[in-house]
């Protein structure tokens, strides 16, 4: 999703029109890696309702984006609601910027029990040819 950078408008109407092949979305040149924080316990029983911080600070990364999917709002708040709580994505000219920019904006949201994987995308970092 964050490499879509036109189109993708047409491409949802022509797909709820039955007409896929009538839009094209274009997408960018960037990379795109997405790392993904989950609960304490996921994919077992993990715990919910816990306070979610950090998000605000995370949006200021550069080229990043972070989706919600195990989250809901609870007075005011964001908490978790689920095993899988967050997507964050980071864009660059390289892998190796995109993977950074994913980490750092993980590295700036917090979360009892949080965890992610700490080695996504970095052997296709690594093994990256310059364009």
């Amino acid at each position: 999703m964050p490499r879509i950078a036109s189109g993708l408008a047409d491409v949802l109407l022509g797909c709820a029109l039955g007409d896929v092949g009538s839009a094209r979305a274009e997408l960018s040149r960037d990379a795109c890696v997405t790392v993904v924080m989950a609960s304490g316990g996921y994919p077992g029983a993990y715990e919910t309702g816990l306070e979610i911080s950090g998000l605000d600070t995370a949006a200021e990364v550069e080229a990043t984006v972070v989706f919600h999917a195990g989250t809901m709002e609870r007075g005011g708040r964001v908490v978790t609601s689920g095993g899988r709580v967050l997507s964050v994505s980071g864009l660059g000219v390289t892998i190796a910027q995109a993977r950074s920019r994913a980490y750092e904006a993980c590295s700036r949201i917090g979360f009892e029990g949080a965890y992610h994987r700490r080695d996504i995308a970095e052997r296709a970092a690594a093994e990256e040819v310059p364009r």
